[in-house]
């Protein structure tokens, strides 16, 4: 059998309080399958964008382990993290995350440039990336000149620039009016079978978590099958 593309067990993650350790992740267990979409939902608070940032690398496991795309996290260190965080995960949040004194390619071109790749390549890539996301006539506009739903498209082609094979998404239709949520969400299950990648979004939207495969609810620090989800 082929090994799942994310395999978490007992993993815990606490935050110290003046009232003392706060556990948001309580000997969490997650398997997810290689291209499979996931989705999470849960109060705020409870530890989703949390165990989002363990899955990419950006907080290392307390206890328990991480395994993505056959890299155990908690041994990653320097070099060898900063690889994986580049080539295997592509980050999608809530507030967009561009910069403003770039136009939209220029924005994308910059997260290929940081993969050592030429001029040329880059802007190439970036285009490619503008017209998959249905922007090939916006490339030249800043964020400022692009609405909230083509700012998110610009984000979530700068998050596959590199072609990560794991894309975590953090309540990216979470700004957007409803119209806008929906196209955001169908764009990422389309880039996702187009590419094969595996897609954890995190959102309290029950119509996003509706496209997932498998809809899981966070509490108490555990993960459950989401019930009555629409």
């Amino acid at each position: 059998m082929t090994a799942p593309a994310i395999r978490v067990h007992g993993l815990v993650h606490r935050f110290a309080t003046g009232a003392g350790p706060l556990t948001v992740l309580d000997e969490l267990h997650l398997d997810v399958d290689e291209g499979d979409h996931v989705a999470l939902v849960g109060p705020s608070g409870a530890g989703k964008s949390t165990l989002l940032a363990l899955l990419g690398g950006l907080e290392p496991p307390q206890s328990g382990s991480v395994v993505v795309g056959g890299h155990d996290l908690g041994a990653l260190t320097g070099d060898d993290l900063a690889e994986f965080r580049r080539h295997t995960v592509g980050f999608v949040f809530q507030h967009f995350g561009l910069l403003d004194t770039l136009t939209a390619a220029e924005n994308i071109e910059l997260a290929v440039m940081l993969d050592g790749a030429g001029r040329r390549h880059r802007r190439r890539r970036a285009l490619d990336l503008l017209d998959a996301v249905g922007l090939s006539k916006r490339a030249d506009h800043q964020p400022g000149e692009l609405s909230g739903g083509e700012r998110q498209r610009v984000a979530i082609a700068r998050a596959l620039a590199n072609r990560p094979k794991l894309l975590l998404a953090d309540e990216p239709t979470g700004n957007l009016d409803e119209d806008a949520a929906r196209g955001i969400i169908e764009l990422l299950e389309s880039l996702r079978l187009r590419d094969g990648c595996t897609l954890v979004v995190v959102t309290h939207n029950r119509v996003v978590s509706a496209h997932a495969q498998q809809r899981l609810s966070l509490r108490h620090g555990r993960l459950e099958p989401l019930r009555d989800a629409s």
